[in-house]
């Protein structure tokens, strides 16, 4: 199949070239080409002939003038698009250590520590369910679920010799799990502990 659209060569003078004459002293050829005036100034060009800036991007050096560090320092910040990078899974966890580090010197400072947010009410009908699980309110599904496989587990009559006091147990786990997945899964996700 032929395609119709063809890609502009490299070399193809420029669209939008304001029809100046070329930059280099002397050249009489038209300006069709550009080129950046400096490394501090990538937006403003120069508009040579394809021979002149041919010459001038053979001479470019970008990093002409820079010290090794600031190479470095460069070449790093281009490697992530000039943009601010932390490791995966860490974003905002120096911040929260940042801010406990200074409620634990706050309080040894002043012998007091800052007030805390208080807690949101515990719904009346899972005050039980949530005592039987060990568990503070806000809580996430994923922790209620792993607390019920770890309660299921300790409290299955198999695993306790088909004792009666471990299937009265398992009774009010499953309940009590029953009675939070209803809850939480209509509420808002709160997050994981």
């Amino acid at each position: 199949m032929i395609s119709t659209s063809r890609k502009p060569r490299a070399f193809a003078p420029d669209p939008a070239a304001p029809g100046l004459q070329c930059d280099t002293p002397g050249c009489e050829h038209a300006g069709e080409y550009r080129a950046p005036k400096s490394r501090t100034s990538l937006r403003e060009f120069h508009w040579f002939c394809l021979d002149h800036v041919r010459a001038y991007n053979a001479g470019w050096d970008y990093y002409r003038g820079m010290a090794p560090e600031e190479i470095e320092v460069e070449i790093r910040a281009d490697s992530s698009w000039q943009r601010p990078t932390w490791p995966l899974g860490q974003q905002g966890k120096q911040a929260r250590l940042d801010e406990a580090a200074e409620a634990e010197l706050h309080a040894f400072a002043f012998g007091t520590r800052p007030k805390a947010p208080p807690k949101q009410d515990i719904p009346a009908e899972l005050r039980e369910a949530l005592g039987i699980f060990g568990l503070a309110w806000p809580v996430a599904f994923a922790t209620v679920k792993a607390k019920y496989k770890e309660l299921a587990k300790r409290h299955h009559p198999d695993a306790n010799n088909g004792s009666k006091q471990s299937e009265e147990m398992l009774k009010h786990v499953n309940l009590a799990y029953a009675a939070l997945r209803a809850k939480l899964a209509t509420a808002p996700q709160a997050p994981a502990d």
